[in-house]
C-alpha cells in the first residue's frame, strides 16, 4: 500500500475529515487530498506527526512508499550539515578579508609613500589568509562529499 492510500485508510478508520486532519498537522486540506492521491508527499516533519497522530511507526509509514522513503531521504541530505557549511564560509571570507587588508597596506605603503605598520606577526599577515582560505575550501569539500554520500 502505498502512502496515500495507507493515510487515506487511516484517516477513515480515524473519522475524521480532509479538513480536520488538515486542522490537527496545522497544513491545508489540500495538502492531505494531494498526498491522499499521491501527487506529493509531506516532509519529514509531518511525517512525524502522522506517525504520533495515527499511532503507526515512522518506519510503517515510510516502507510503505519507495518514493516517499526517496524523497524524505533527499530532504535529510539537503538539511546536513548546515552549520558546518556556514563556518566554512565564514573561515573563507575571513582569509579573503585579511588578504584584502593586507594588499591595501601594502599598496597604501609602495604607492602613497604611507608608512603603515600591519599588526607584530609577519606570519600571520603572510600565511594566515591561505590557510584559512586553503582549509575552508577543503572542509567545504569534504561537507560537499558527505552530502553526496
Amino acid at each position: 500500500m502505498v502512502f496515500g492510500e495507507k493515510l487515506k485508510s487511516m484517516r477513515q478508520s480515524s473519522g475524521w475529515s480532509q479538513d480536520e486532519l488538515a486542522e490537527k498537522l496545522f497544513v491545508s486540506r489540500q495538502s492531505v487530498s494531494k498526498w491522499e492521491n499521491n501527487q506529493n508527499y509531506p516532509s519529514i516533519e509531518i511525517i512525524i506527526k502522522i506517525s504520533d497522530l495515527f499511532g503507526v511507526t515512522i518506519d510503517e509509514l515510510l516502507r510503505s512508499d519507495e518514493e516517499l522513503t526517496k524523497k524524505v531521504i533527499d530532504d535529510s541530505k539537503q538539511l546536513a550539515y548546515p552549520g558546518l557549511k556556514v563556518l566554512f564560509d565564514l573561515l573563507f571570507l575571513l582569509g579573503v578579508v585579511l588578504l584584502i587588508i593586507k594588499l591595501v597596506v601594502l599598496g597604501l605603503n609602495k604607492l602613497a609613500g604611507m608608512d603603515i605598520a600591519l599588526l607584530d606577526g609577519s606570519w600571520f599577515w603572510n600565511f594566515a589568509p591561505l590557510v584559512l582560505m586553503v582549509g575552508a575550501g577543503i572542509g567545504s569539500g569534504i561537507v560537499k562529499e558527505k552530502f553526496k554520500e
